[in-house]
């Protein structure tokens, strides 16, 4: 697979937008990060935060911000490298231009792994990069065999909306009250359905969320530790400090030291 050009968690302003009548002479993969608008032959679509978005070479690509808000995304233009690679990508039955809405935190590990390596000398990472598109493929697919048994309802929709919105937006300052609330649900029922459905408890996903942001702004930003607890919702540098270190095992300090790749 041939990888052309490709960024990691790009902010754009409230005027940003893509207006590509013939397409960008490849195939496009986007992970949206914030709510966005696409133009499909035609017809206007919302497309929710946390969703996949794939253009194939050839067809007009339109896409934009919510009026008023930011876009933020990753995005890989690339090429199968033959026929064969091709069939095998659409063997997987990955849908183009229609958004896929999931759990990206994976994917967009995947995608910073490319940017990384494609833009490294590194002698390997051509066949590096061919194994994390893959490897996106091979979880589109996974994803979209166990959607189809899902149950979606009322609940598994306000759910998945709130948790994307806690993985888009870490800094927001947020609480189980205010958050059941908001999906109009009690306390006690908010946290039981979060629990079952994700797996964690929603003050657990919250707070993974902002490590996981936290760990990107060490490795990739010169932000002071202080500035980054800040931007990740943390109003101390103690508490950001302790939360931290009980997912690492290590400080802010010294994981940005460890794992530094722009200085």
């Amino acid at each position: 697979m041939k990888i052309n050009n490709a960024g990691y968690d790009h902010c754009h302003d409230a005027d940003f937008y893509i207006d590509r009548p013939d397409g960008s002479g490849d195939n496009l993969l986007l992970l949206l990060k914030t709510d966005s608008i696409f133009t499909i032959d035609g017809k206007d679509i919302s497309v929710p935060a946390g969703s996949v978005f794939l253009y194939p070479k050839g067809r007009p690509q339109y896409y934009r911000c919510v009026k008023g808000h930011v876009f933020e995304n990753d995005w890989i233009h690339f090429d199968f490298s033959s026929e064969q690679e091709y069939q095998q990508f659409l063997a997987l039955d990955i849908p183009f231009e229609k958004p896929i809405t999931m759990d990206i935190r994976f994917l967009s590990y995947c995608v910073k792994s490319v940017v990384y390596e494609n833009y490294s000398d590194n002698p390997c990472k051509n066949m590096t990069t061919d194994c994390f598109m893959k490897l996106i493929f091979i979880k589109l697919h996974e994803h979209l065999i166990h959607d189809t048994s899902a149950i979606h309802d009322t609940q598994f929709d306000m759910l998945s909306t709130i948790r994307n919105k806690i993985y888009s937006k870490p800094f927001e300052q947020r609480n189980v009250d205010g958050t059941a609330h908001e999906v109009r649900m009690s306390r006690s029922s908010f946290q039981r359905a979060y629990k079952k459905q994700f797996g964690v408890t929603f003050i657990e996903d919250l707070n993974n969320s902002r490590i996981t942001y936290a760990e990107m702004l060490l490795t990739t930003t010169t932000l002071s530790i202080d500035d980054i607890a800040v931007m990740c919702g943390y109003r101390t540098y103690v508490h950001f400090n302790r939360r931290f270190k009980s997912k690492n095992g290590i400080t802010p300090s010294e994981y940005r030291i460890l794992n530094q790749k722009v200085i």
